[in-house]
């Protein structure tokens, strides 16, 4: 099993969360977006039932090792642990990040979502392995997500802490960029890849993504 370091090493580059309503769900979106040069890929599906999610998360853990790329389960520790994805998502309403430490042992991934920089070292003391910034310009894709905390909340969460941050909220290739110099890691979309059409559509959306942030080269 890879060393903690080395994992979040890869926590870099777009990051695209599922979404069954757009682009044919989550495998359409999922597979499009790894051919498109995706990063990261989570599966983002707190209403469906558990044996589609085991079977979706089962062929998207597929997909992401033929790909060389991580898989993330939003907020499901179980599920996470029945496919050996390669880490969690927590929000504020999910499991405790320093419970979740505890249940996962160190080398499955642990992301944690934060609105403010105390939140962020909280999370970092409690084991997490990157944050989940946001919603930095607003997003109709989650509408509990809260008021925008901005570039300027994003930087401040970046040098709070030493863990990869994720941006998220209102990306498109207008605003990756800024988001990349004000200090992330990882640039997440959700409608900017499943909203852009069909797969030959969303593929080059992440493209056209990942070409406008210009994400620094891997150390």
């Amino acid at each position: 099993m890879m060393p903690p370091h080395l994992r979040r090493a890869r926590l870099r580059g777009l990051y695209v969360i599922t979404d069954e309503r757009w682009g044919g769900g989550h495998l359409a979106i999922a597979r499009a977006a790894l051919r498109g040069g995706a990063s990261v890929v989570q599966l983002r599906a707190k209403n469906t039932p558990l044996p589609k999610l085991l079977s979706v998360a089962q062929e998207l853990r597929r997909l992401t090792r033929e790909h060389g790329a991580l898989f993330l389960i939003n907020d499901r520790i179980d599920v996470a642990l029945l496919c050996q994805s390669d880490g969690v998502h927590l929000g504020p309403d999910d499991c405790p990040v320093a419970l979740a430490r505890r249940a996962l042992g160190p080398h499955i991934l642990i992301g944690a979502s934060c609105g403010d920089a105390e939140e962020s070292r909280q999370a970092e003391l409690d084991g997490a392995d990157y944050i989940g910034a946001g919603d930095i310009f607003g997003t109709a894709t989650k509408p509990d997500a809260g008021a925008p905390i901005g570039l300027e909340g994003l930087q401040r969460i970046a040098q709070s802490t030493q863990l990869p941050v994720a941006a998220i909220g209102g990306l498109s290739r207008d605003t990756i960029h800024a988001a990349i110099e004000h200090g992330a890691a990882m640039a997440c979309a959700i409608s900017a890849v499943a909203k852009a059409g069909d797969d030959t559509a969303m593929q080059q959306a992440a493209r056209e993504l990942i070409a406008a942030a210009r994400f620094p080269a891997a150390p």
